[in-house]
């Protein structure tokens, strides 16, 4: 019987999974002296106090092709999922860990997926794989199933601060600085080449809440599966997810 393995970087935010063999590839935060690992003993509330005081450069660090192949472990099959192209090298780190790992190991397989996203979306692709895996499928007809699912998926996202994004050089301070003060948040999706796409410039949490769950009646998410992510605003993430059962009960939230 052949050894199944799924597979993610840390940008997932997922440790383990019920049913199927799980591994994670962590991510880096770089600053000054300070390396940041994305691991199950990170502590994030400090690493969060952390940056919020720190007032230099940062950088990111994706995994490389060696960590991709420690995460593969001895799998047979191994079905992997990374971070958006768009934003980070991990995803072309897997392919290059994925050459490797079946060169070296005859007749292993690895099925590489570019989610084009971030966190709850590559929960969304994680749990499908999950489930065609339950259901006993060969490896082509999941790596098939996945990729199809993948097309009906999507990424909402809620910004109250860029000091990040400043920080590390997407996005220039001034613009940080106005979304900080102001109290703006930004609204966007992942775009379809996984770039993170502004849409909306929202004033106050309320109306952006509303803005997001606006798009997800649009996009038809309502009364199927959403996942919501949050970093330390779990009040707006429930906030959000009673909205959403309001109107439709049904959906896995």
């Amino acid at each position: 019987m052949r050894k199944i393995r799924i597979v993610a970087d840390s940008s997932a935010n997922i440790l383990e999974l019920k049913s199927v063999d799980f591994s994670a590839a962590p991510l880096k935060i770089i600053a000054a002296d300070n390396e940041f690992v994305d691991n199950a003993s990170l502590d994030v509330a400090k690493m969060i106090d952390y940056f919020d005081q720190y007032k230099g450069r940062s950088q990111t660090s994706c995994p490389n092709p060696s960590d991709w192949i420690e995460a593969f472990g001895d799998a047979d099959d191994v079905f992997c999922v990374a971070i958006t192209s768009g934003l980070s090298g991990s995803y072309n780190a897997a392919c290059a860990a994925k050459q490797l790992y079946e060169a070296e190991n005859n007749g292993k397989r690895v099925c590489v997926l570019d989610s084009l996203s971030a966190g709850p979306e590559l929960v969304l692709i994680v749990e499908k794989l999950e489930e065609l895996i339950g259901q006993g499928l060969e490896y082509e007809e999941i790596c098939r199933s996945v990729k199809a699912y993948m097309q009906t998926t999507g990424l909402l996202f809620m910004l109250s601060s860029l000091k990040n994004f400043a920080a590390n050089g997407r996005i220039s301070p001034a613009l940080a600085k106005i979304v900080g003060v102001l109290g703006i948040r930004i609204v966007g999706k992942a775009s379809d080449k996984g770039q993170l796409e502004p849409m909306n410039k929202c004033r106050g949490e309320g109306h952006s809440l509303t803005t997001i769950f606006s798009y997800l009646k649009k996009d038809g998410a309502l009364g199927k599966k959403v996942r919501i992510a949050h970093c330390r605003n779990e009040a707006a993430a429930i906030r959000l997810k009673e909205q959403i059962l309001s109107e439709m009960p049904h959906t896995d939230v």
